[in-house]
């Protein structure tokens, strides 16, 4: 029996409050060591037993063991290293600060010094140019630290700090959507990153508006029928998609797609999720939700939708059941929408315990959630081991970004249920969640696994794998069966075949890696797989 972690974690609870953001954390953009635990807490979760390697797999993780003795050789095996997708991404948060702050100058947009809030121009008496950030080091620097985790002071309340960014910079990040996805897909691309799944709010204004001119009805039916009649619910969808078109031809262009000098960014295959302000009125948090489902059925761009905004929000907390309601509600009628669920993004102190007792189950049993976002409050909640085997049979992946999880909760190392999920076969992903607020990458997420948890390069290469896995691109997957719980097997029809083989593929191959856009991506990543593995073999 796996031992029940609870106890300790709350032992911990009082000196985790104090200090909610690692100190170095905030100095380096990385993750310290973990925290040990005491000795009154008894052995970890066993992690599943790692799978035999091949050769290759062999070869590349003893260049992994070299490289732990050096940082500037790990952090660059972790830069090349195919990661597969970023599952749990929020567009606005994953952009460099430095690059709004440009964007705010380029726009003529002021600054409120009080609150270090970008507003419209012009810049009256006690506002100031963001252009001044060009040459004022200070200025910039202060803009860097107002909207962005860049050096915070250890004992700051990093929670706070950390949600409260997004204000200062929306009027900025607003203006440029096209323009936002192409510089977060030109890092992710040059990161060895394949898939991106990022978070947007389609047509917010419209969907307000919609929603409070129908009203609220607890009748979720008859609600839905007043949102739909008419085609108003529709005429949401189609400013949506226009919406996205605007956003796609100025990604297009800032990327130079379709040009002799394309940026790496236009190699991306990049999905969206709609999300959802959970602090919103009732609903307004329906309508939201029922124009992410429509439009995620209507539109290939747009794959599922998320409920965001902080879990222990007070409005967040008091409507958590009526949203997982109106989520099951939904599902009925949108059966072809996927849904991933911030849930468990909880600490003791940020919610009392009749908070943290059910969000993760009722995200999965009530809602139907396909992923957890974050999932960090699992062992608090009543009978956790039970919907952690739910969540295995399932397959419902737990979405893990570890520098946010230490940023915004102050969970790290032993407290944080990564090995508690990986011993129960629940499925794991590595995410982001915000980096350009985080000062991190996909690449710092993969290193920190690997140093706290000692991951060895199969185990590495199986995550990256699993990003793809639990992707909601649609089509047949390249490999068979439960691949958390019987390893990564191809499918009959490519088994046996290289990526890299230089033969022309079998017709069954062939034909599922030409119909099935998730087989083709996880094709093209044993591909890159296979190359990396290569520089091992050569000793580069």
């Amino acid at each position: 029996m796996i031992p029940d972690p609870r106890r300790t974690a709350r032992r911990r609870t009082a000196r985790r409050l104090r200090t909610l953001l690692v100190p170095v954390v905030a100095a380096l953009g990385l993750l310290g060591p973990p925290a040990p635990l005491p000795a009154s807490a008894g052995p970890l979760p066993r992690p599943p037993a790692p799978r035999p390697p091949t050769a290759a797999e062999a070869r590349t993780d003893a260049l992994l063991r070299h490289a732990r003795r050096d940082p500037r050789l790990l952090r660059d095996f972790f830069r090349r290293l195919p990661k597969g997708g970023d599952l749990h991404h929020h567009l606005w948060g994953a952009v460099t600060t430095e690059y709004l702050v440009r964007l705010a100058g380029d726009d003529g947009l002021c600054v409120d010094p009080s609150t270090m809030t970008a507003v419209p121009p012009p810049c009256g008496p006690g506002t100031r140019p963001a252009a001044d950030a060009r040459a004022d080091a200070s200025f910039r620097t202060a803009l860097v630290r107002a909207w962005s985790m860049q050096d915070l002071p250890p004992g700051r309340n990093g929670h706070d700090h950390f949600f409260g960014t997004f204000g200062r910079f929306a009027e900025v990040a607003s203006r440029h959507p096209g323009e936002l996805l192409a510089e977060v897909a030109e890092k992710a691309a040059a990161g060895n990153q394949s898939y991106l799944e990022t978070m947007v709010t389609p047509v917010p204004g419209a969907a307000r508006e919609l929603a409070d001119d129908v009203g609220w009805d607890a009748d979720l039916r008859r609600l839905y029928g007043r949102l739909t009649v008419g085609g108003r619910l529709d005429g949401l969808v189609a400013a949506a998609r226009r919406e996205a078109d605007d956003a796609d031809a100025g990604f297009r262009t800032a990327a130079r797609c379709g040009t002799g000098r394309p940026g790496a960014a236009c190699r991306l295959t990049v999905r969206r999720i709609s999300q959802v302000a959970r602090g919103d009125s009732p609903v307004r948090v329906f309508t939201q939700l029922a124009l992410a489902m429509r439009l995620a059925e209507r539109d290939a761009r747009f794959v599922a939708v998320n409920l965001v905004q902080p879990e222990d929000e007070a409005g967040a907390l008091a409507h958590y059941r009526l949203h997982m309601r109106m989520l099951r509600y939904l599902r009925g009628v949108h059966p072809r929408a996927h849904v991933t669920l911030h849930a468990g993004e909880l600490w003791p102190g940020l919610a009392g315990p009749e908070h943290l007792a059910f969000h993760i189950r009722e995200a999965v049993t009530v809602a139907g959630a396909e992923r957890i976002g974050h999932g960090v409050g699992l062992v608090h909640e009543d009978d956790w081991r039970a919907t952690a085997r739910t969540m295995a049979a399932r397959e419902v992946a737990v979405e893990v970004a570890f520098t946010s999880n230490a940023q915004i909760l102050g969970v790290l190392g032993d407290d944080h249920p990564f090995a508690t999920y990986r011993a129960h076969g629940v499925p794991v992903v590595l995410a982001t969640d915000d980096p350009g607020v985080s000062r991190t990458d996909l690449g710092h997420e993969y290193q920190y696994a690997a140093t706290a948890h000692g991951l060895s390069y199969p185990e590495l290469k199986d995550l990256a794998r699993a990003s793809l896995e639990y992707a909601f691109l649609p089509g047949r997957s390249l490999w068979r069966g439960n691949p958390t719980a019987g390893g990564y097997r191809p499918v009959p029809a490519c088994a046996g075949l290289h990526p890299t083989g230089g033969r022309p593929l079998p017709g069954p191959c062939r034909r599922l890696l030409a119909t099935s856009p998730k087989a083709a991506v996880q094709w093209r990543q044993e591909a890159a797989f296979a190359a990396f593995e290569r520089t091992a073999r050569t000793g580069r």
